[in-house]
């Protein structure tokens, strides 16, 4: 006879697992409590016009705003780094803007703690004490780190994947990010970096983008991109997405575009939604996926509007709103904020979390990099929690290589920050340059871990091998 056992106490902090899903209601945050915006009415602020007269675009103009809520501390630290270190210039809308130190109150010592403190300002406004002391650049950092301008097969249309392009349409964005992957192009000049130029005019450009994908059939999905599609004319894009549905191959398009979140009103237009929805008609009765890819990195920035814009996009038609965002410490580098910002765009604005790249290597990022084993200790931690659909890969892009899973690589050297990966397929700087293409996929493709991340060790070593 077996003995009845007597049940086992499990103590309360054995049950509590890594991360507690708690549903959070996305809230607007009060716009008012900036001393700038005190009268600005509701139907001011849906306004998209409104929104991109009033961008904070210099210290000056965010003075104004700020009041004597800011210490002069913090000005002087932003306006250091504007001289030394940014790679973008200032531009924020409101709506951006208001997403940052939501409850920050109104003592000055308090909301310049917040300001320094918060995730959203941390990328979208960087300051000089933001940036590594030490290794403000990696030795292999590059203005055009992906080599996409190398790949443009026309001005602007990057031939990378086998069947897949990047149309870039335009050099501007309703928003700067400080992380841009395509600061060598993209926004104004800075103290540091005189940008490059789109040489072609826009629909001399757009002629030129059409004619190649109408003689390479292998061609089956095109990202259209810039800059950010909310700065090209709507006539104008709807033009292009139309012309792009006439060609037959043509079978994935999707729209690349940050402002669904710093500029929700835009996408919440009468005219824009009106000409959404006839490109979305179009593309269903032509049998094509359309997207948009929007650029989410903190559940701060997740809020009414932008889930309204989500879902007025899908109400017209566009199959999936999907979000891309950029993996960055200080921001979204943990499993807790990674999982809130997933949940808030899943569950309340039905975004779709769809890769979470690696912060490129460009000049100046390097505080917000992570090591390539930190972006795998952050996949695994997010496992399970998320539907498996709404589970978001964390990806690599590798130079001259592209989007990689982060467990995909070849090899790993830990101790000097350097990892190995390899690829299926050729792009068009490998047919052109190399005497045997098939030499590009026996390659293994070196990605570079931040210096700071490493062991003493590997420290040293990168102190006594780099000028």
């Amino acid at each position: 006879m077996t003995a009845i056992q007597e049940p086992v106490a499990i103590a309360a902090d054995a049950q509590e697992q890594p991360y507690e899903y708690r549903r959070t209601e996305l809230v607007e945050p009060d716009w008012r409590r900036f001393p700038g915006w005190s009268d600005v009415t509701e139907a001011q602020w849906r306004d998209a016009q409104w929104q991109r007269v009033h961008c904070v675009r210099n210290i000056k103009q965010l003075k104004a705003l700020m009041g004597d809520l800011l210490e002069e501390r913090f000005y002087d630290d932003l306006l250091a780094d504007q001289r030394e270190m940014a790679t973008m210039s200032m531009l924020l809308p409101p709506q951006m803007l208001n997403t940052m130190a939501p409850q920050a109150g109104s003592d000055p010592v308090k909301v310049t703690e917040a300001f320094y403190a918060d995730p959203i300002r941390r990328y979208m406004m960087p300051v000089r004490s933001d940036r590594d002391s030490v290794w403000p650049n990696h030795p292999h950092s590059e203005r055009d780190s992906l080599h996409e301008a190398e790949m443009w097969v026309v001005e602007g249309l990057t031939h990378r994947y086998p069947t897949k392009v990047l149309a870039e349409m335009i050099s501007t964005c309703p928003q700067y990010c400080g992380h841009c992957t395509r600061m060598d192009l993209v926004g104004n000049s800075t103290e540091q970096i005189d940008k490059h130029k789109l040489s072609l005019k826009p629909v001399d450009r757009q002629d030129a983008m059409i004619d190649y994908l109408k003689k390479t059939p292998g061609v089956r999905d095109v990202v259209v991109s810039g800059g950010d599609v909310a700065n090209v004319p709507w006539p104008q894009l709807e033009s292009f997405l139309m012309r792009l549905m006439d060609i037959e191959t043509v079978r994935d398009i999707r729209l690349a575009t940050k402002a669904l979140a710093g500029l929700p009103q835009h996408w919440l237009q009468p005219k824009v939604v009106e000409g959404l929805e006839r490109v979305a008609v179009t593309a269903q009765r032509r049998g094509v996926n359309l997207a948009i890819h929007t650029h989410v990195n903190h559940a701060q920035s997740v809020t009414p509007l932008v889930a309204e814009a989500a879902q007025t996009a899908l109400n017209v038609g566009v199959r999936d709103v999907r979000n891309q965002g950029v993996l960055m410490r200080g921001v979204n580098a943990t499993p807790a904020q990674l999982l809130d910002l997933c949940f808030a765009l899943q569950g309340e604005a039905n975004i779709l979390p769809y890769y979470f790249y690696m912060c490129d290597m460009i000049p100046n990022a390097e505080h917000w990099r992570v090591s390539v084993q930190e972006a795998q200790d952050l996949q695994h931690a997010i496992m399970g929690y998320l539907p498996g659909y709404a589970t978001p890969r964390i990806v690599c892009d590798v130079p001259y290589v592209g989007k990689r899973w982060v467990h995909q690589l070849a090899e790993y050297d830990r101790e000097r920050g350097i990892s190995y990966w390899t690829k299926n397929y050729l792009t068009s700087v490998d047919r052109e340059n190399i005497s045997d293409p098939s030499e590009a996929l026996q390659q293994r493709y070196p990605y570079y871990d931040p210096i700071s991340t490493l062991p003493e060790a590997g420290r040293q070593w990168w102190a006594e091998h780099s000028s």
